[in-house]
């Protein structure tokens, strides 16, 4: 089917752009009770998946703390807020960033990277967005006493594991996978599985420690001024992660909800926007949070548009 327009950007009087993509929204039961373009199509959750993948270490007794957890699900701006504790982590677990399966890149925190530059320092693989998931993915591995080489392969213990547990919470018995950017599997499932593996993360223990921790530590989940610490920060115990080529996943434990989007062109723009209209028709979110309407800037600042839910979404 042909998804429906779910985001729009305005230049003066006309509708200059469109997003199309699809949302899902399921309940802890394992019901979709709401469900907007085709939701069974399988999509890769990308760093939406975070969450999941942390679960077997949440629930492993490895002894992480809370901003561990939260580093685990971060999709991260390599600030020092970061950097510092992960280096820290792997450290305890004896461990270093060349034990990083992921790679080097520049800090996403434009301050932070230019600082770099001044120093003459080169990006490591700690500041790779995904390090602190990947010392998540050691730590589990060095609690369970197996070899962390090819932790990041798919028959690793550690990877079967959070196979297994999106299998058990999505209802899903096998997956297509691919690899990430960071070199770790991602599975692909239907909106709608997702959306009911998300409901059903906060039923568990470590899954709600996960969300908690989420909850309570948005800049570690993100970074400076980024989107999922902004939406975290204007609400009340909802958790939200987003995934690259489009894809947004909120959680809502008090609703017992989970919430998964997918923009068709992968924009990171229009997920945004999509995801914080969805959560204002909810009523957890205000609905003049910046990200539901957002205006668009020309070189001298003079709004002269808007990004907006499209009349799907409203």
């Amino acid at each position: 089917m042909a998804n429906p327009i779910l985001v729009e950007l305005t230049r003066g009087p006309i509708v200059e752009s469109v997003h199309r993509g699809a949302v899902a929204i399921a309940d802890a039961k394992g019901a979709t009770v709401f469900a907007l373009g085709d939701v069974e199509r399988a999509i890769y959750p990308r760093s939406a998946l975070k969450p999941i993948q942390a679960l077997p270490l949440a629930e492993s007794g490895a002894g992480v703390s809370e901003e561990e957890l939260s580093l685990a699900c971060a999709s991260h701006s390599g600030e020092p807020m970061h950097t510092v504790p992960i280096a820290a982590w792997l450290a305890r677990i004896g461990c270093t960033q060349n034990d990083l399966a992921c790679g080097a890149h520049p800090p996403r925190y434009e301050p932070v990277w230019e600082e770099m530059i001044r120093r003459g320092e080169k990006p490591g693989r700690i500041h790779n967005n995904c390090s602190g998931k990947h010392t998540g993915f050691l730590a589990l591995a060095r609690h369970w006493n197996i070899a962390t080489d090819g932790y990041e392969r798919v028959d690793h213990p550690v990877q079967q594991a959070v196979r297994q547990t999106l299998s058990e919470l999505s209802g899903i018995a096998d997956f297509a996978w691919g690899i990430d950017g960071c070199t770790a599997p991602n599975f692909a499932l239907p909106l709608s599985g997702f959306a009911r593996a998300l409901a059903k993360l906060p039923e568990c223990a470590g899954g709600a420690r996960i969300v908690s921790a989420m909850i309570a530590h948005p800049e570690l989940v993100s970074g400076t001024g980024r989107a999922c610490a902004s939406l975290m920060r204007a609400m009340k115990n909802v958790a939200v992660k987003a995934g690259a080529e489009g894809v947004y996943a909120a959680i809502v434990p008090e609703r017992g909800l989970g919430i998964a989007l997918k923009i068709n062109d992968g924009a990171g723009r229009a997920a945004e926007t999509a995801i914080a209209g969805v959560l204002a028709k909810l009523g957890v979110l205000p609905r003049n949070h910046p990200l539901v309407r957002t205006p668009v800037l020309n070189t001298r600042d003079v709004i002269v548009g808007e990004r907006r839910p499209g009349a799907a979404l409203l």
